[in-house]
């Protein structure tokens, strides 16, 4: 199984500003997954000669196939040609018929082709024509000193056609690729931090070359994900199942599901399984944690009605709750609240201060989730408040995620 490595390259200042997200190296990278090969770098670069020159040289002195999107336009900020042939000491040559079939798209939909179209006709010397139906936009590969650079418009449709019926066929032909597959797949935890599964299935299995596993820290939920290199899709699923079985076997009480499941989904379906009945309330926390699970399933017949207002009310009038308490400890006793008032099984309880943001992330004092059940209480506390963007999604998958460890730790009835 040849060992080929691969680079994508973004090209447009638009992309550095912010102003738009780049979906095509994502694409990209997919691509180049399915058919095998390596990906180990993705760089952005603006609309600069000279910076999109050093950058595809890099690129060249380190993978064997470099892939450019953008700046295949006819405007001055559109220089990867020009790049591409000073990064290989090429010259630009002109193409008549490149020029030609411009117009024609031009004609066909009855507009006006402009002079500045036909810089799109150059191409380094002795590129190859990449035919571009969907665009006017040429695009070419250069084959140099055993290396290829590939130009692709940043226009993700044109992108996306070219990739599936010219590039991806050549990369095959050109490094001998076979059937070479990357297969991946996504084990989903919940209930544990990155550092304590790192530490749990350990530097034997992280450290493995292939197939590979490695953490994705996510709010409030850690990946895991299994990478399988091999001639073929069915030696590559193989051994992500025998890796699979490794990490299962340290961590399986962790992992929820595979791939697209979803957090939501799984915890749903324990507490249908198990017959479970859940009060929330949430104060300063938007109803985060009650509004994704009524979205992710329309039959909510478990929740029951907590009446945040009167229950929050209550708490803080009781003496049982002065001020000497903290707020991890009056979320716990609004979780034991909500469930003795509503008669569920398991309360849960969400306080967020909005006075507090991330400035104070390391006080104990602005966001504290419980869960009560009669067996045994859990809780988290953060030090941020309602007002930051991470707040509603963090707490709310934080306490789904203790909602879930829970009920699995629970004895069965």
């Amino acid at each position: 199984m040849q060992n080929v490595n691969a680079e994508i390259i973004s090209i447009g200042t638009e992309i550095l500003l912010g102003e738009i997200t780049d979906t095509n190296s994502v694409h990209i990278a997919r691509k180049l997954r399915d058919i095998g090969v390596n990906l180990y770098y993705m760089t952005s670069v603006g609309d600069n000669q000279q910076r999109i020159t050093d950058v595809i040289r890099t690129a060249l002195s380190r993978s064997h196939i470099v892939i450019t999107t953008g700046g295949l336009g006819p405007t001055v900020d559109d220089m990867t040609r020009q790049a591409v042939a000073a990064a290989t000491n090429r010259r630009l040559v002109f193409h008549q018929e490149l020029l030609d079939a411009i117009a024609e798209r031009f004609a066909q939909f009855r507009v006006a082709m402009t002079e500045n179209n036909r810089q799109q006709a150059y191409l380094p010397e002795n590129a190859i024509v990449i035919k571009n139906p969907v665009g006017t936009a040429p695009s070419f590969i250069v084959e140099h000193e055993g290396r290829v650079v590939i130009s692709l418009p940043g226009v993700p449709r044109e992108m996306k056609f070219l990739i599936d019926e010219q590039v991806i066929p050549y990369l095959r032909r050109q490094f001998d690729l076979g059937d070479n597959i990357i297969l991946t797949r996504i084990l989903r935890t919940a209930g544990i931090g990155e550092s304590s599964l790192d530490d749990l299935l350990g530097g034997d299995l992280l450290n493995r070359s292939n197939p590979t596993v490695g953490l994705a820290a996510h709010a409030g939920q850690t990946d895991i994900r299994l990478t399988a290199k091999a001639d073929s899709e069915t030696l590559a699923a193989n051994m992500l199942s025998a890796i699979e079985a490794e990490v299962r076997e340290r961590v399986g009480d962790y992992i929820f599901g595979v791939d697209d499941a979803s957090l939501e989904r799984a915890l749903i379906d324990l507490i249908r399984t198990r017959g479970t009945t859940l009060a929330i309330t949430e104060v300063g926390n938007q109803g985060a944690l009650a509004q994704r699970l009524k979205s992710a399933d329309s039959d909510t017949t478990y929740l029951l009605d907590a009446s945040n207002f009167d229950t929050l009310v209550g708490l803080q009038q009781s003496t049982s709750l002065k001020r000497q308490h903290s707020m991890r400890e009056f979320a716990e006793q609004l979780a034991f609240h909500v469930a003795q008032k509503s008669s569920a099984s398991i309360g849960v309880a969400i306080i967020s201060r909005h006075d507090m943001d991330e400035i104070h992330a390391d006080a104990e004092e602005g966001t504290a989730m419980a869960v009560y059940s009669p067996e045994r209480t859990v809780s988290r506390v953060y030090g941020f408040g309602g007002n930051t963007e991470i707040a509603s999604v963090w707490t709310s998958t934080w306490t789904m995620a203790m909602i879930w460890r829970l009920l699995q730790e629970l004895p069965t009835t």
